[in-house]
């Protein structure tokens, strides 16, 4: 990581879901590997909904804590109100289950596959990136704020 006051990510987590999403409906294309054989759409399209419910509820929180959203910009601030009370990476959470929820809707293992791919990446690189930044530059009330809140869930 270089000296720029940000977490030095190596993805920004959208891109990576995008990306992985677009892989598995190529995949699913050329051979589908069905889960459920259609009997998931709807269940999949409710923790999309719910999951979105989560993304806009956590990016309002860290614009109102007065934060950048961009992990590719510097965080001014711990916030630790609203999902951030329960988990310290509820936009995460809520991108694996969008991205969980339209694996079912689709009906193919091929998004289990991906997925599995996609949170090693951003474990480690981008989550344990952002956590090591947040601690230099906030300290004890990162750390304070880290030992009372999970990771996930």
């Amino acid at each position: 990581m270089t000296g720029a006051d940000n977490a030095g990510v190596i993805v920004r987590p959208p891109l990576l879901y995008a990306v992985a999403l677009a892989a598995m409906l190529a995949l699913r294309w050329l051979w589908p590997l069905p889960i459920f054989s259609g009997a998931a759409f709807w269940p999949g399209l409710a923790l999309v909904t719910l999951a979105v419910g989560l993304l806009i509820w956590g990016r309002q929180t860290l614009v109102t804590g007065g934060t950048n959203v961009d992990p590719s910009l510097p965080s001014t601030a711990v916030v630790t109100s609203g999902p951030y009370r329960f988990s310290r990476n509820p936009l995460y959470m809520g991108l694996t289950v969008v991205y969980l929820g339209l694996t079912l809707a689709l009906d193919t293992w091929w998004g289990i596959i991906l997925l599995a791919l996609v949170l090693i990446v951003m474990h480690r690189g981008v989550i344990q990136r952002e956590e090591r930044y947040l601690e230099r530059k906030f300290g004890d009330g990162y750390r304070q704020y880290r030992a009372a809140v999970r990771r996930y869930l």
